[in-house]
């Protein structure tokens, strides 16, 4: 692989939008610019893109601490609670449309899950080592190959994503991994130590020793340029196509490009 720079996320050329202020421990966004917030108390709030209060979900802390957020389908939020076992499934108002216990449907060890494109859940049962995909009851839809016949090490995943008709499954310790809907791997890259993983068009993005990295698939060029000074000490960061969101200190700083 070799390097170059990401001028298009230069840290110069970014120019700051607006300060979304508060006492925010995580976030996420969804394709319309929404934001999903999680207090340092363990509220979870639905704010515009302009940053107004839209919905507020109370019970976040019944299943304890919130281990992931995902909003992929704006219409539908998914809150993944890893000790307890438990996705609880959202509608855009914030109220509850069903919970799944996995650990009913038998699924003890899953520590990453996803929203399908057919609004269905994908999940990464690591007893098992395989890719499953469920429906809102918790019922078995899809599994794929033990990855343990076709992968070593097995991967233990902190992220899944479901884009463009593949699935991305990112280990930090052993990379990423990208599979068709048939469970076929297609792709496995040695992209490790990455925080905040995501794909935006294809390609993917990770955050890594105060370093922005950039690779397209099949490329074989990594693009990364410095966060400098402007971007220091944030503590999570989102890309979308034409903004980048970091928490910092709390609040949320909106930066155009």
């Amino acid at each position: 692989m070799t390097l170059c720079c990401l001028a298009q996320y230069d840290t110069a050329l970014l120019k700051p939008v607006r300060t979304i202020r508060g006492d925010y421990a995580d976030f996420t966004i969804d394709n319309l610019g929404n934001f999903y917030v999680l207090t340092q108390s363990n509220q979870l709030k639905k704010l515009s893109p302009a940053g107004d209060s839209i919905s507020v979900y109370n019970d976040v802390k019944r299943f304890g601490k919130v281990y992931a957020i995902d909003a992929t389908n704006p219409l539908k939020l998914l809150l993944y609670y890893k000790d307890f076992g438990t996705i609880v499934v959202l509608d855009r108002f914030l109220n509850v449309r069903t919970t799944i216990n996995l650990r009913a449907h038998n699924l003890f060890q899953v520590k990453a899950v996803s929203q399908s494109y057919d609004n269905n859940i994908w999940l990464y049962d690591e007893q098992e080592a395989r890719l499953k995909k469920l429906d809102e009851e918790g019922n078995l839809l899809v599994q794929f190959t033990d990855l343990r016949q076709v992968i070593e090490p097995t991967p233990s995943p902190t992220k899944l994503v479901d884009q463009d008709r593949l699935l991305y499954l990112y280990d930090p310790a052993t990379g990423l991994f990208i599979f068709d809907y048939f469970g076929t791997l297609k792709t496995k890259l040695a992209l490790t130590g990455w925080q905040d993983f995501q794909v935006v068009d294809n390609k993917v993005f990770g955050r890594k020793n105060g370093v922005l990295q950039q690779y397209q698939p099949g490329s074989l060029q990594l693009k990364e340029f410095p966060l400098g000074a402007g971007l220091a000490g944030i503590d999570k960061l989102i890309i979308s196509t034409r903004y980048i969101y970091c928490l910092r200190g709390g609040a949320i700083q909106v930066y155009s490009f």
